[in-house]
């Protein structure tokens, strides 16, 4: 299964969230999984990969040129797809991928989640999709969304489109045995229930 990892690329977090990235990278490769990624060597994207690595596992790095500077990208990828822009590059993780899995992030990493998760709920796509909460760090994130689904703003079946796990086992469990949705076209009409 080829599982994209979206996470934050800053150096300056706990030592917990570099753990459970690094651990992430390791399970998959363990277990046969390629990684698809953003590409970055710094961050909890840069332990992942890291992980993935020292256990042989394949990796794919996908980042726009102007990304393409000394330092900044992971030189350990099986193999490299640059684009032009970061929204291209969204589209070809998206393309290149059979499942999700979500790292604490910042802005951008919050803006892939919240992307993947509405076209899942368009039913452009079917794919699993695991939010990896270590130190709790998207609990505030899933109260905003029982929120919006209690005032009606989204239905509460959308909270049913992705996993929401504590450990990187969780995580990797989640998006190997979830429900692929078949077909990748559903009709709005399930969702508004």
């Amino acid at each position: 299964m080829r599982i994209c990892v979206f996470g934050a690329s800053g150096s300056e977090l706990a030592a917990e969230y570099f753990e459970a990235a690094h651990k992430l990278g390791e399970l998959l490769a363990i277990g046969g999984h390629s990684l698809v990624f953003g590409g970055g060597q710094s961050g909890l994207m840069g332990a992942c990969a890291e992980g993935a690595a020292r256990h042989g596992g394949e990796i794919t790095g996908i980042a726009p040129r102007f990304f393409d500077e000394p330092g900044i990208l992971f030189p350990g990828c099986t193999r490299f797809l640059f684009t032009e822009t970061m929204r291209e590059r969204k589209q070809l993780m998206e393309e290149q991928s059979d499942a999700f899995i979500v790292l604490p992030g910042g802005i951008g990493t919050l803006e892939e989640f919240f992307e993947t998760l509405t076209l899942k709920q368009l039913g452009r796509h079917g794919k699993p999709i695991a939010v990896l909460n270590t130190l709790r760090y998207y609990d505030a994130m899933l109260a905003m969304l029982y929120t919006a689904a209690d005032g009606g703003f989204m239905s509460r079946n959308c909270l049913r489109l992705f996993g929401f796990c504590v450990t990187p086992e969780e995580a990797l469990d989640h998006v190997e045995h979830a429900e692929v949705l078949s077909g990748s076209i559903r009709r709005l009409e399930d969702y508004s229930k």
